[in-house]
């Protein structure tokens, strides 16, 4: 392939890896992707297993042993009565989409699905799409072993790994480019680009929601398995209940609560997730079109798109070059990534004990609340104490629903950080309509909460040298959060200052001065306190390796983006984009200027004000600040700084409402002072997009890389037909 001139004197960066070492993660990659699903271990599995633990996973073992048999004879059963159904009629037919797996599979799936339906429920659409997507991404893994496609991916990855490996020439072209390379040298045999047709979405969801009904339908469990004082009879395991969500009626299902203290008290020691929610063990496939990258074998969209939305898609098949696109999610795929394990292991032992909720480590349900019980029938109770006791069930329930939420979301995190402790892994990316970059792993990457983040570290390390250790302090410094007005040499002069308490927080995390749990980020914080200990104790702080990612973060990114397209002076240097002595924070400035608007309103007497006094910060009004150039509304600010004002102990809970009113008043009003080139051009853009849309058009724009962007949000109108009367 000819390279470009720019190019010449340009090579592609080498991965630490030996090609042979690139080949043999390939095959075990090759194996996960191929089994379609991946069993782990808990993190629960290290606590000592009761004898009632013991009872409960024998019982559970039985019942599901009972429910594979009961619904591979409804299977079957259905299979038959759907051969002899008219095909002629509207109906989708889904007879053949049920003979693509053998039919232990297809009841594999539905077995699997019911330790993931929510304490509080699933919606009907959403867990149905998600057992259509489970059938569509085994058929895919089949077909392509089937029609030996799996043969010809091994033989171009193979030969692809010498543009990575370490140990081999280098190149000037880049992963894309390698690949359609390889592919034409080997056009013989079957395709890779798009060999399996994609399923309509309406498919995926009939398909889902056959399954759904058979499981409601035919899963049973005795009423008296936990309780055999209770009458004996068969009563479901899922149900199936509406739910208004906003003026929409929604289905849901959810688990019977005796399902759901089976598997609370059973604690089982193991986890099984799709192979795609972990990450790889070899670097992901290039993008090289917008149907082939990211996974060995699992299909993945390069777009992620609202379920059954078709414009996306057409959008990008008509795009001549989306190269630049492929190339950006290519490199950030191609970055190793491994496991902090000193952070790792003290996570897990704060998560077994009680967790933590300063530390943002879910407790588990033994720590909720007591769901009070009553009987509403008694005649002792008033009515306004009836009333009162059925809000303290229903926020009870609510509170234990989230901490189940919460506590499952962390277990899933830290079992695949634990399950990949020792491995060295990738995260294939792909991105949203808006062209925003993601990994394509669900529960565990390097974009998460400050927990995930802090157990991740980079594969490849590099040598701190002259500057890389006063870095490490300055990140540290920033992850507290408590500089953000003071120059880069300050903070360093900060960090130098509090060594002690940064080498006590390394040394003795949970029983030393604990400085590190102050930060604004604690455990990212901590790592860092590690890797700065780690260092000055090497024999040379400027040869050490260091692994630990370093952030560099936009100023209020929206912000900046609005004061450079309008070359608003003022805007730019409140958001960095001017040369400034000391670094400029926004949001202290609007807090700043919020607080002198309510200093003088108290002293004119306004009662809310005066209640105000010393609970106007910066963090109150951080995520409406943040939040205004994405159009968000003064109903919307008004409930992110309601939220802020309810987390701090000592501000009146009764004076809430008309603090947030208040407060959302005097933000707006600043913003349009501070950024009044940031308010022309949102309203420019407001009137455009209303002109665009009321001419029955989306408002499409294309992006410098070459994406092409559609806006797909609609507002739904509803029409009440006109009533005559005769």
């Amino acid at each position: 392939m000819p390279c470009l001139p720019q190019r010449e004197h340009h090579t592609y960066p080498k991965l630490d890896f030996t090609q042979e070492e690139l080949q043999e993660r390939f095959k075990r990659q090759l194996r996960v992707e191929q089994a379609c699903t991946v069993t782990i271990d808990s993190v629960e599995a290290i606590k000592p297993v009761t004898e009632h633990m013991a009872r409960m996973r024998e019982l559970l073992a039985e019942q599901r042993a009972q429910w594979q048999k009961v619904l591979l004879q409804a299977l079957r059963e259905s299979k038959l009565i759907l051969t002899k159904t008219n095909t002629k009629d509207y109906k989708l037919n889904l007879y053949p989409y049920l003979c693509l797996l053998e039919d232990k599979e297809y009841v594999d799936i539905m077995i699997q699905s019911i330790a993931s339906v929510p304490l509080s429920g699933e919606s009907l659409k959403i867990l149905a799409q998600k057992l259509g997507n489970r059938i569509y991404t085994k058929y895919c893994v089949r077909q392509k072993h089937q029609n030996r496609t799996v043969e010809k991916l091994a033989s171009i990855y193979d030969a692809y790994t010498d543009l990575l490996a370490k140990d081999t020439k280098v190149y000037n072209v880049l992963p894309r480019e390698q690949w359609c390379k390889l592919e034409m040298e080997q056009r013989s045999g079957p395709t890779l680009q798009g060999g399996e047709a994609s399923w309509p979405y309406i498919v995926t969801l009939e398909l889902g929601t056959f399954m759904v009904d058979m499981m409601v339908k035919n899963l049973k469990i005795n009423s008296d398995i936990l309780n055999p004082a209770c009458e004996r009879k068969l009563i479901p395991v899922l149900y199936h209940m509406y739910a208004f969500r906003s003026t929409r009626q929604v289905g849901f299902i959810k688990p019977h609560p005796i399902l759901t203290q089976m598997h609370q008290e059973a604690m089982e020691t193991m986890l099984t997730f799709e192979s795609s929610v972990m990450p790889m063990l070899c670097p992901p496939v290039p993008w090289t079109s917008v149907k082939f990258g990211a996974y060995l074998l699992t299909p993945a969209k390069l777009m992620r798109t609202l379920e059954g939305a078709m414009q996306h898609d057409q959008l990008l098949e008509k795009c001549q070059n989306l190269h630049p696109v492929f190339d950006s999610l290519n490199q950030l795929g191609n970055c190793a990534w491994r496991i902090n394990k000193p952070i790792l292991d003290i996570i897990i032992s704060i998560f077994n004990d009680r967790g933590s909720d300063e530390l943002d480590i879910p407790p588990p349900l033994s720590e909720a609340p007591k769901i009070p019980h009553f009987n509403p029938q008694d005649p002792t109770y008033t009515a306004s104490e009836k009333a009162h006791m059925k809000r303290e069930v229903i926020n009870a329930k609510k509170k234990c629903s989230e901490m189940h939420s919460l506590r499952m979301d962390a277990l899933y995190k830290l079992s695949i950080a634990h399950h990949m402790r020792d491995e060295l892994f990738w995260f294939p990316h792909n991105m949203d309509f808006r062209g925003r970059t993601y990994p394509c792993p669900p529960y565990f990457n390097h974009l998460g909460s400050d927990v995930t983040r802090a157990m991740l570290v980079f594969a490849e390390g590099k040598p701190l040298g002259s500057k890389g250790l006063d870095w490490l302090k300055i990140h540290l410094v920033n992850l507290t959060g408590l500089k953000k007005r003071s120059s880069l040499q300050e903070r360093l002069e900060y960090a130098n200052s509090i060594m002690e308490d940064i080498l006590d927080s390394a040394d003795d995390p949970l029983n030393g001065k604990k400085w590190w749990m102050e930060a604004d980020e604690p455990w990212q914080a901590l790592g860092c306190c590690m890797e700065i200990a780690n260092a000055v104790r090497s024999p040379d702080p400027t040869k050490f390796i260091s692994h630990f990612p370093v952030h560099q973060d936009g100023s209020c990114n929206g912000l900046q983006h609005y004061a450079a397209l309008g070359r608003d002076v003022i805007g730019a240097t409140s958001v960095n984009l001017m040369p400034c002595e000391v670094p400029q924070d926004v949001y202290s400035g609007v807090a700043q200027q919020v607080e002198e608007l309510r200093a003088r309103d108290a002293a004119k007497g306004l009662k809310i004000a005066q209640v105000l006094e010393g609970f106007i910060s910066r963090k109150v009004v951080k995520q409406t600040v943040m939040t205004v150039v994405y159009g968000v509304t003064r109903y919307g600010g008004r409930l992110q700084i309601e939220k802020r004002l309810k987390e701090i102990d000592e501000f009146p809970k009764e004076h809430v409402w008309d603090a947030s009113h208040y407060i959302v008043r005097l933000v707006f009003s600043g913003l349009k002072e501070m950024f009044t080139g940031t308010r022309e051009i949102q309203d420019w853009l407001t009137e455009s997009a209303r002109l665009i849309s009321k001419s029955g058009h989306t408002v499409e724009w294309v992006t410098p890389l070459g994406l092409p962007i559609i806006q797909p949000y609609h507002r739904t109108r509803y029409q009440v037909p006109y009533l005559t009367f005769s």
